[in-house]
């Protein structure tokens, strides 16, 4: 995996190129925000992970750049800025994913790796989905990733954003519990088989009252539906 790692502390660019490097991940550093944009297009790496403090030009400020210039690398937003309003923003500007500061090695490689082969696995054919995808009042962007609900992002898990990907782009087709799984818990083998239905509940509260429904039909799987209207 090529890594571009848009970070301005050197001891935390030199911990992850040395760390994740012995992890098979070729890391590439840059520290500044205005730079970062040209090394972005330049390297075309497989994951970016980024900071949102950047001198000269803030992470937020590069993600959307980016997004806007038809960049779709998947995007890892590292900050040491934690609250709600912070994760949606950068969900909002084309994050995928959101690893608050301090965090632990094994989960920063997990989170990459999970990334990297997230897309191209979920519609089954190695592409993804190349517009927005809308079920009832559900909709996923593409380009971001990002999930919103009658018109407001929503506030998911990663976790829960894999699970709900990996249905929206199949609507009204039953994806099997065991591919979910692979999907929602890449490489984790410490982690019970069951765990899938723990992120299943979670989504059904969150998508209670809406025009969406995730059903489980016996021996087959789970499903994303829009519901009729009366």
């Amino acid at each position: 995996m090529k890594l571009l790692l848009v970070e301005d502390d050197p001891s935390m660019q030199s911990t992850l190129q040395r760390t994740l490097g012995r992890r098979q991940i070729d890391v590439r550093v840059c520290g500044d925000g205005a730079q970062a944009l040209a090394q972005w297009q330049a390297l075309a790496p497989d994951v970016v992970a980024l900071d949102l403090s950047l001198p000269g030009m803030d992470g937020l400020e590069i993600l959307t750049r980016a997004r806007a210039a038809g960049l779709r690398t998947p995007v890892l937003v590292l900050t040491a800025r934690g609250t709600v309003g912070d994760r949606i923003l950068g969900l909002n500007a084309g994050a995928d994913d959101y690893l608050p500061k301090p965090f632990d090695l094994d989960e920063l490689e997990a989170r990459l790796r999970a990334l990297r082969r997230r897309l191209p696995a979920e519609n089954g054919n190695g592409a993804a989905p190349q517009t927005p995808v809308e079920i009832g009042t559900l909709r996923l962007e593409p380009a971001s990733g990002a999930f919103y609900l009658r018109g407001e992002v929503m506030e998911l898990t990663p976790r829960e954003a894999a699970l709900l990907r990996a249905l929206a782009v199949r609507p009204g087709h039953a994806v099997t519990k065991e591919r979910l799984f692979e999907l929602v818990f890449p490489g984790e083998t410490q982690v019970q088989y069951e765990a899938i239905e723990v992120v299943v509940y979670r989504l059904r509260k969150k998508l209670a009252g809406t025009s969406c429904s995730l059903m489980t039909l016996r021996g087959l799987g789970y499903l994303l539906r829009a519901e009729r209207a009366e």
